[in-house]
């Protein structure tokens, strides 16, 4: 199966479950990886036979700067859910990093990767 690959989209937004976290935005950044046949649009070169990806990148950042989640596992759902609406996706994997989580430890991220 063709892959649709979008790495590193950052955007802000209130996610998160502690009292500080539902009062600032905060940075988040998603990996999408679509399952797609592309065999079509590779003949065609028509973006009318493909997943037009700026239109995903467009869902995913409104749905992280729309949307309020406690958990990060919630708003990856959700991100799926956007992702998988055209009857042409066959499999979607959706990783949220949490750039600045709330946590004692020095660390990177947090992250959370699901696959539909």
């Amino acid at each position: 199966m063709d892959r649709i690959l979008i790495r590193g989209l950052r955007e802000s937004g209130v996610h998160g479950v502690l009292p500080e976290e539902k009062e600032r935005p905060q940075p988040f950044e998603v990996d999408v990886e679509l399952s797609v046949d592309l065999a079509r649009a590779g003949g065609s070169d028509d973006l009318q036979d493909t997943i037009d990806y700026a239109a995903i990148c467009e869902a995913v950042s409104r749905v992280i700067s729309t949307e309020r989640h406690e958990l990060i596992e919630r708003l990856a759902e959700r991100i799926a859910q956007v992702c998988g609406g055209d009857a042409r996706v066959r499999g979607i994997v959706v990783e949220v990093r949490k750039l600045e989580p709330p946590v004692a430890a020095a660390l990177d991220h947090v992250a959370v990767r699901i696959e539909r």
